[in-house]
């Protein structure tokens, strides 16, 4: 699992380990993965540090990856970079559709073979409910966010996708998409959220777990309507089935 330092990741990396499963944690930080080496001495936890932002940490991880029978992989690296659009440097917003974006694709594309071979697996793509926020005003959501809410985006319509072309083969995937979670996350980008009513990391991964178990594909643990997800999506489909080859009137002289 990506991200494993901290947060979500780490309370991932708690709940396998603790019913038995071995681990491949990920993160940028080494002394933090060590922790769970020595918090989990009954299962093998093995540990990749790598920055998930460059080629190099992509490849990394890859190449641990890539020969291993990976029963369940769960993308979850993270990093926001809140700026306008026309502030965000070309280093930040490189790293933005790097770490959301192309990283889980990749890894993804490491392990779904053998999955797909061994005829089981299960992929976890954390993205975040903020991708559902495209159509808002900065009045609704004032948070600069069109890189960020952009790769959440991929990350939903990438485990969509996926999961019609794997679960025939025996191959779940979850795309989990919690609200504002209380976690370092944050605290890193430079944000003070302590005052914001925060989901803890413990109810996000419960929830992604029992999702699981109810055959969800895409999982929003702080969304009591199930139903209004579906609307979105149901929305969607209809317009993309009424499309035709002909030019809609209102586009005619």
């Amino acid at each position: 699992m990506t991200g494993a330092s901290s947060g979500i990741g780490r309370e991932y990396a708690r709940r396998l380990a603790s019913q038995g499963a071995d681990l491949i944690a990920v993160g940028r930080r080494q002394e933090r993965l060590d922790e769970l080496v020595t918090e989990f001495p009954d299962v093998t936890v093995q540990t990749v540090a790598a920055d998930l932002s460059t080629h190099e940490g992509v490849a990394k991880v890859v190449t641990a990856i890539r020969d291993q029978p990976v029963t369940i992989l769960v993308n979850n690296a993270g990093v926001a970079h809140y700026k306008r659009f026309v502030e965000l440097s070309e280093e930040q917003a490189a790293e933005l559709v790097g770490v959301k974006a192309l990283a889980p694709t990749l890894l993804t594309r490491a392990v779904a073979p053998g999955m797909v071979e061994r005829g089981a697996g299960q992929i976890v793509n954390v993205a975040g409910m903020i991708a559902f926020s495209g159509p808002a005003s900065l009045e609704q959501v004032p948070l600069p966010r069109a890189v960020y809410t952009a790769g959440l985006a991929y990350v939903v319509a990438l485990s969509q996708t996926l999961h019609a072309e794997l679960s025939p083969a025996g191959v779940n995937v979850q795309v989990l998409c919690p609200g504002v979670v209380a976690t370092e996350f944050h605290e890193r980008q430079g944000m003070d959220l302590s005052a914001v009513p925060r989901m803890s990391a413990v109810d996000v991964v419960t929830a992604s777990l029992r999702g699981m178990e109810l055959g969800e594909l895409v999982t929003a643990p702080g969304v009591e309507q199930q139903g209004l997800l579906q609307d979105v999506f149901t929305a969607g489909l209809a317009a993309f089935s009424a499309q035709s080859p002909e030019l809609a009137a209102r586009y005619r002289s």
